[in-house]
């Protein structure tokens, strides 16, 4: 019994000398890690000026004390490294932040865009659905061809509005043909179409919805307010690497395009978070009248992608 009280008390005070060691080890690590920490954000000056006052309170008639002189040594070493640990964490710590933002800007951006083809849809799907429902009693092909139609710009449509990031050019150009034939068949002889786009851009990647954004705005501020209508052409070509899409209208002019102000603010901000300083729109008016708008981008075409039907 008295063995074993013995082994009991000897095994407590191992476990607590351990406990103490531990503590005690915990602690120098703390110290250390703060001491590592003041190292990396303590200035080169102050910190010298520390140096200076430590070499002066050392000073003995035999000279530097070592201790002093290997503080300074192991000290200076550490600021090196730790410096380098605190640039690289601030650098971190800003390039996190940065991407934080520019995903933040994007899906401010993609919102609007959202709410503003949210705004326009509905619109259009009414006017359309109008025009079917009165073509059934005087025209029935015309009002199938419509609706046809309806149906085509849909199918285009929708999945891009889900989508994130850029589609392709065919696409687009699939998903305009079928507003345009739309529109034509509202506005009648009032509106001519032209779409010249090789075949090979068809797979070049393209923004989604931008394209659609700047034809509903040629028609609806530069057309349909004038009372022999006009044309829009879709024209798309590649210079220097960069593919550029124009949308080109002989409307009432230049002026118009400031009356959608909101959805053009959002096509360049939605360029520059996309693309940066490599892309842009650009609004010129022609010698000729109306009004040309233009989306230039990167030109990266898809050697594997099928052009649209």
């Amino acid at each position: 019994m008295k063995k074993n009280k013995l082994a009991q008390a000897g095994y407590n005070n191992a476990k607590t000398l351990l406990d103490i060691v531990r503590e005690i080890g915990d602690t120098a690590i703390t110290l250390w890690w703060r001491f590592f920490d003041w190292l990396a954000q303590v200035e080169w000056r102050k910190l010298m000026m520390i140096w200076l006052l430590l070499l002066l309170f050392s000073l003995t008639p035999l000279g530097l004390s070592k201790q002093a002189v290997l503080f300074i040594a192991v000290s200076a070493g550490l600021k090196i490294l730790a410096g380098g640990k605190r640039k690289a964490e601030l650098n971190a710590r800003d390039a996190e932040s940065h991407a934080d933002e520019e995903g933040m800007e994007r899906r401010v951006v993609e919102a609007r865009m959202a709410a503003l083809q949210a705004q326009v849809e509905p619109h259009f799907l009414f006017n359309t659905l109008a025009l079917i429902g009165q073509l059934i009693e005087t025209d029935p092909p015309q009002a199938a061809r419509i609706h046809q139609n309806l149906i085509d710009y849909l199918r285009a449509t929708l999945p891009q509005m889900r989508a994130k990031g850029a589609g392709t050019l065919g696409r687009q150009i699939e998903m305009s043909r079928a507003y345009l034939a739309i529109m034509q068949a509202r506005m009648r002889s009032r509106l001519a179409v032209s779409i010249d786009v090789p075949d090979e851009m068809l797979s070049a990647t393209f923004p989604v919805m931008m394209l659609q954004i700047l034809i509903e705005n040629a028609i609806k501020h530069g057309l349909e307010p004038k009372i022999d209508g006009g044309r829009i052409d879709l024209r798309a070509s590649v210079e220097n690497q960069m593919l550029q899409v124009d949308v080109i209208d002989d409307g009432i002019g230049f002026n118009h395009f400031a009356g959608d102000g909101l959805g053009l603010a959002n096509v360049r901000e939605r360029l520059r978070i996309q693309y940066g300083n490599r892309a842009q729109l650009v609004i010129e008016a022609p010698l000729t009248g109306g009004t040309r708008a233009s989306i230039r981008v990167p030109y990266a075409p898809d050697i594997f992608a099928a052009s649209p039907k």
